[in-house]
């Protein structure tokens, strides 16, 4: 008996739930939200949605997780939402010979079910409701990233409905060692062309998954702004010498110490506006080597050069008690703690409260500039804007997911030693509409809500490019030296539409390039060849080729 799927609509106590993601900015108002528990749920569902003809103009889209940082998912202009969260099994499948991940599954979902079965792993992010659609199609990363690279490195075959004749949806599987290349070109297509582009995805399989270390170092410290005031000097050291840390290790340079080794070594700075009251890290090694606590003592040691010695107020470390980010308070882990890995990634675990959000990223090659730091430094102490939940959080980068090569999958940056998301957080705050609560419609209703908070994260990013005419560009061969300024790019799981925005982005570099560099190209003729009736599409989509783009891209060799 073939059962229809769900579909909630807006007199539905659901539908209010369901027609949103975490960033509370985007609401959507479809005409009804699908909760489909199966690929032949996603397949009637796009059928629907294809036989409409109200449909036309308007847009179908796709939520696993919901963490979506633009409307791309939730905008005035979608008819329909599948919601694929139900979805969510991961397990070993002996038809394939590989572990599958369904689509729906939260990193949380992936993280249980594979150590618990089979004490492997993604390496994959430590957002535990991310969704696995659009982390993995992303390219998606985690603390386990320097040591076993992307969660994309291990992907064998995906499952994705497609309407590549515009009518009819197909559920298809793209391997990679498929026959038909165009079937593989689909299959790389999902390492990190990011989601909504191609069709919707319904399950992964990946092969040769790693195991994570049995126990594993963390370490969680601060340093308190009011000290850091009295000695910026300190605070640019700081900064500077933590993306020298990471440039050497990459490059096998440098101090001693660091050619030990330090790719198990995953790192979080959360360097916060001065309002929140500290700046913060977060430290986590592989457990299981014995010299593990003397490395990650002589890293700390090396950022911190200074901060008890010299003239001057002395910066001491800290408990890191409080919310940066989507990272909560930290205090138990101020002393180096030894814990089993699923029982740190369940404690570093977090999203942050409901509330709205605006972010921005780049990708760095090299040690950040004077230029970027004093920018850095700039905008983190301005006294003009006061919030705690705005910060630029750098993560280290590089290890193994640098041992691949750009073109490998559609993860293009693979040279890259940190990498950074610019955040800012805010809620309503204001009853602008006068009907005694704070909800979105407020936000709706009073662009003075969120404006501060866009100012600002727009302005630290265009001061910290301000070489690169405001967004961290990709280097180009024919630029002078003086243009180059260690940078390659965004991230496309952290969309920003400010890149495609003139004003704000005066380089010749719009996000596209940005976030693909050369392999964009090939993403645009498997949307040709998948999906060549846009479909799929949003603000930063991959776009169709134009006629005379048709053959500007040759097939890789075979």
């Amino acid at each position: 008996m073939t059962t229809q799927p769900i579909e909630v609509t807006a007199d539905d106590a659901r539908y209010d739930a369901l027609r949103r993601g975490f960033n509370q900015r985007w609401i959507a108002e479809p005409d009804y939200i699908v909760v489909a528990t199966s690929a032949d749920d996603v397949v009637a569902a796009l059928d629907k949605f294809l036989a409409d003809p109200a449909h036309v103009s308007r847009r179908l889209t796709v939520r696993s997780g919901g963490h979506c940082y633009e409307n791309f998912v939730s905008s005035a202009d979608v008819a329909v939402t599948i919601d694929v969260s139900q979805m969510n099994r991961a397990y070993f499948d002996p038809s394939m010979n590989a572990y599958c991940v369904e689509a729906g599954a939260t990193n949380w979902h992936s993280t249980t079910q594979l150590y618990r079965k089979a004490g492997r792993a993604l390496p994959g992010g430590s957002c535990y409701s991310v969704g696995s659609g659009g982390h993995i199609s992303g390219g998606g990363y985690g603390l386990l990233s320097r040591l076993f690279g992307l969660t994309v490195d291990y992907l064998y075959a995906v499952e994705v409905v497609t309407v590549a004749d515009g009518k009819k949806a197909k559920v298809t599987l793209a391997r990679k060692d498929s026959r038909d290349a165009a079937l593989r070109d689909l299959w790389w297509a999902h390492t990190g062309g990011g989601g909504g582009n191609f069709g919707v995805i319904t399950r992964y399989w990946f092969r040769d998954l790693p195991s994570p270390p049995a126990q594993v170092l963390l370490r969680s410290v601060a340093w308190e702004w009011k000290d850091l005031l009295k000695r910026p000097d300190l605070f640019k050291s700081l900064v500077r010498r933590y993306g020298q840390f990471f440039e050497h290790e990459q490059a096998g340079t440098g101090p001693d110490f660091i050619r030990r080794g330090y790719r198990d070594m995953f790192t979080l700075l959360k360097l916060t506006h001065m309002s929140n009251g500290k700046v913060g890290l977060i430290v986590q090694m592989d457990g299981t080597k014995k010299d593990s606590p003397d490395r990650l003592k002589a890293f700390l040691d090396h950022l911190t050069e200074g901060f008890a010695a010299g003239p001057g107020p002395h910066v001491a470390q800290t408990v890191l008690d409080r919310q940066m980010g989507e990272h909560s308070a930290q205090r138990e882990l101020f002393i180096p703690t030894l814990l089993p890995w699923l029982t740190a990634t369940q404690s570093l675990n977090d999203s942050g409260p409901n509330r709205c959000g605006k972010y921005k990223s780049a990708y760095h090659t090299k040690a950040f500039t004077e230029q970027q730091i004093d920018a850095i430094h700039h905008h983190l102490t301005d006294s003009g804007y006061s919030n705690p939940d705005a910060l630029l959080q750098i993560d280290s980068y590089g290890g193994k997911v640098n041992d691949v090569g750009p073109s490998a999958t559609a993860v293009a940056q693979r040279s890259s030693v940190m990498k950074l998301q610019y955040q800012t957080y805010w809620t309503w705050n204001a009853d602008a509409d006068h009907n005694g609560v704070y909800d979105y419609r407020d936000a709706e209703k009073d662009a003075r809500i969120a404006e501060p908070h866009l100012k600002w994260i727009r302005a630290i990013y265009a001061g910290v490019y301000k070489e690169t005419k405001g967004v961290p560009a990709v280097a180009d061969p024919a630029w002078p030296a003086s243009r180059s300024a260690g940078t390659d790019g965004c991230y496309v799981n952290y969309p920003d539409v400010d890149l495609d925005d003139t004003a704000l982005n005066t380089s010749d570099q719009r996000s596209r390039r940005l976030y693909y560099k050369a392999n964009y190209a090939r993403l645009q003729q498997t949307k040709q060849r998948w999906d060549p009736h846009n479909v799929f599409r949003h603000a930063q989509s991959v776009e169709l080729p134009r006629p005379s783009e048709g053959t500007a891209w040759p097939p890789p060799s075979r």
